[in-house]
């Protein structure tokens, strides 16, 4: 059945609408919003003197980057804060280029790190580096996290102890300049054999990626519990049915964003706080995760 001319024109119409409307709130509204996203996770033969620990996970701020406003990081600070966390991690993507030269700044290094002082959590601050951070200086950005007061850990262990038992968490510098898979294997088995520590392993590391092979190289696969990464965004933008159209990940919707469990490891992938490329989100907004993990 033909329909009348008026009525396709009427119909582009409409859709034409509805698609400016919806690219409006990509690019206004949602990048300015920052959601709270909690979760709990039930992790198996988890420590129960760590039952209960509350983790802020808080990635890819891309400072400059749509919204991603001064004002915007310290929100972020305090939003954070208001949490009372156990830990708060921070998971890279710290700066945003321009588009045309990767060594050219929306927002100084500096500048953000400055807006990210004064995170407290009661068992302190770990950051690692994103794929951003890398191609633009990662010795200036470890550097000025390091300054506002935050450990950085680049293929080391930092050692938390409550109630005379230990949580090791793992920082892992970004695969982007990985040399070899072998030797990235390597290090990371090697970083867990000299750990003089024990007790349960969580892995901060940016991209998702390289998952299956953080749990293949641990010695003692059985100690890593979880594993923190963001650098996805979720995709940015996101269709009810359909998912996100775009994952900058090799293995697609699997690890977008939220909780999963990969070779018997929990996994949760933050959607993050700015924007990459393009300067939309849609039905993905910026958010803090905020993550109580109880012994199953």
């Amino acid at each position: 059945m033909n329909l009348p001319l008026r009525k396709i024109f009427v119909l582009c119409a409409a859709f034409a609408a509805l698609g400016a409307i919806m690219l409006a709130y990509a690019y206004f509204i949602e990048p300015n919003r920052l959601v709270i996203n909690r979760a709990e996770l039930k992790i198996i033969n988890w420590n129960r003197a760590f039952d209960g620990f509350v983790i802020v996970a808080i990635s890819d701020i891309h400072g400059g980057s749509n919204n991603v406003t001064e004002e915007k990081i310290r929100r972020v600070v305090a939003e954070a804060n208001a949490q009372n966390p156990d830990l708060i991690v921070l998971l890279g993507d710290f700066v945003s280029q321009q588009h045309s030269d990767r060594t050219k700044l929306k927002m100084p290094m500096r500048t953000i790190a400055e807006n990210l002082r004064g995170l407290r959590a009661k068992f302190g601050v770990y950051a690692v580096l994103g794929n951003h951070d890398i191609w633009y200086n990662e010795g200036e950005a470890a550097a000025e996290l390091r300054r506002a007061g935050y450990r950085v850990l680049e293929n080391e262990i930092a050692v938390i102890e409550k109630d005379n038992q230990q949580l090791r968490i793992l920082g892992l510098k970004d695969h982007t300049k990985i040399v070899t898979w072998e030797g990235f294997s390597d290090d990371i088995r090697n970083v867990l054999q000299r750990s003089e520590q024990r007790g349960d392993v969580i892995v901060l590391e940016h991209a998702p990626d390289i998952l299956p092979l953080i749990t293949a190289a641990a010695p003692n696969p059985s100690d890593l519990k979880l594993i923190l990464n963001g650098h996805t965004h979720g995709g940015q933008v996101w269709f009810p049915i359909l998912g996100s159209p775009i994952v900058p990940s090799v293995y697609g919707q699997k690890f977008a964003f939220g909780h999963t469990k990969e070779n018997n490891v929990d996994v949760f992938i933050t959607t993050g706080v700015g924007t990459s490329i393009l300067p939309f989100r849609f039905l993905v907004p910026p958010e803090i995760a905020v993550l109580t993990i109880r012994a199953e």
